[in-house]
């Protein structure tokens, strides 16, 4: 199993030390989210100041970004680093695309995200190729390349794409015509092996592709500690985020297949009168056990092997990345070691 993280930092120049660190540690890869920073930008520094480490987006929003501006992003990325870049995207919710992002919602997510799918993938090949763009969707059009604005072929020029799925046509999509997907972790895995894997499959069969070709990322929140009195303490704060992702009503089908979803209306209603710190008392013990991997350092890795062990192919894993002893350092290696052993 390969092991990937979340890199986050105050500033840009903050990444490379961030990133080396990682590298240090053991991890295979890094992802950055569009939370405080655009995605792409912090990922030079990454490539810069790393070797062997993989990184990319995780996610970047897709609709702002025209399918050209992701494509030469991505591929810019790619070519300086030697290969080591994943583009991850996502669509992200209605109200973000509209409210926050200025970007028309003009039609239902999925198909669209599809069509953005295919004219990138048409858009890498004529950088690769010089082919004649000729892609006329119903939601993107590239059919103009002069030499001037082509950068030309890139020795390792297959850029993997990932997307961000939790609905059946999205992870069919993945299935069809992506490299990987990046499961949320508000996610359990009774949702992954019922809802997710199956749908994933199905896209699959119909490109005549197998699903053991594609990269399935994903993991749970995780709730540890040296001591059960440090776990218990560190719960606070995953309550609080959980019930965040439950009031978010595209995120409710994870909830309905535990018979879960009044709790999801309850806590879109508070979180629509702004009763934030009142929501997080919505989430029982038993919810906890499903979105979190919940156990001591010594109890963690037996517990993400029987939770996602032959899952899994890259496992998405992160905790105590601020500062840090070289005590922690010692264990948090010696834990990565371990779960590439999976």
């Amino acid at each position: 199993m390969k092991i990937e993280t979340t890199v986050m930092a105050s500033s840009i120049a903050a990444y490379a030390e961030q990133a080396r660190s990682l590298e240090a540690l053991g991890y295979d890869a890094v992802v950055a989210p569009e939370a405080g920073h655009d995605p792409f930008l912090p990922l030079m520094t990454v490539a810069e100041h790393t070797q062997t480490l993989k990184f990319g987006t995780a996610v970047a929003i897709a609709f702002p970004r025209s399918p050209m501006v992701t494509a030469q992003l991505a591929w810019d990325l790619q070519r300086f680093s030697g290969g080591r870049f994943m583009l991850g995207l996502g669509t992200q919710v209605k109200g973000h695309n509209e409210r926050r992002y200025s970007t028309p919602w003009p039609s239902p997510p999925g198909p669209r995200l599809r069509d953005y799918l295919v004219t990138l993938k048409a858009i890498f090949k004529t950088f690769q190729t010089n082919e004649r763009p000729s892609h006329e969707g119903p939601h993107y059009r590239f059919s103009l390349m002069s030499p001037f604005f082509n950068p030309g072929p890139n020795k390792d020029g297959h850029i993997p794409i990932y997307i961000s799925a939790v609905n059946r046509y999205n992870c069919r999509l993945v299935g069809e015509l992506c490299d990987g997907i990046r499961m949320h972790p508000f996610n359990t895995a009774r949702y992954t092996k019922e809802v997710i894997l199956p749908s994933i499959e199905e896209g699959a069969k119909k490109a005549g592709r197998d699903i053991s070709d594609i990269d399935l990322v994903g993991g749970n929140f995780i709730i540890t500690g040296a001591n059960e009195e440090e776990v218990e303490r560190a719960k606070g704060p995953i309550r609080q985020q959980l019930s965040f992702y439950a009031s978010t009503r595209v995120y409710h089908p994870v909830l309905e297949i535990h018979g879960w979803e009044d709790t999801g209306q309850q806590l879109f209603r508070l979180s629509m009168e702004g009763k934030w710190p009142e929501m997080a008392a919505a989430i029982t013990d038993e919810m906890m056990e499903e979105f979190a991997i919940i156990g001591t350092y010594d109890e963690l890795v037996p517990k993400i092997k029987a939770r996602f062990g032959g899952v899994l192919s890259t496992l998405g894993f992160g905790f105590g990345l601020g500062a840090r002893t070289a005590q922690d350092d010692e264990r948090l290696t010696a834990i990565i070691d371990e779960l590439k052993q999976i």
